[in-house]
């Protein structure tokens, strides 16, 4: 049995909380008080499911000094069925899921600033 292997075509997703740019090589994320990325690109097997590993840095209101958010290790699990995907974020460290997201292709949403 031949299992196919298909990346994601770059391009933009969103949902509530959350936007991602998808790219060849991986995808850069924005949450309402976070920025992440995918360091790999995301391949979904024949269910649609992939696991990806990338980083996560909270942010905080005001000034932001150079290197004053320490950047986590994060694991990606999601779904995609046809053009939304179901997104789990879960920090390596700890194991404790960031949170959990529904994104649809082509949804380029605008985000709140951190306050």
């Amino acid at each position: 049995m031949i299992i196919a292997l298909v990346a994601i075509s770059p391009g933009v997703w969103g949902g509530a909380h959350i936007r991602m740019s998808v790219t060849d090589t991986g995808a850069r994320i924005e949450y309402d008080c976070a920025t992440g990325t995918i360091d790999e690109p995301i391949v979904v097997g024949a269910r649609g499911m992939f696991a990806a590993k990338g980083s996560f840095t909270p942010l905080h209101g005001g000034p932001r000094r150079e290197r004053s958010t320490a950047e986590g290790r994060a694991r990606y699990v999601g779904r995609v069925t046809g053009d939304t995907m179901k997104l789990t974020v879960t920090l390596d460290t700890d194991k404790k899921p960031i949170g959990t997201f529904t994104l649809k292709r082509g949804s380029d949403v605008l985000l709140p600033e951190c306050r």
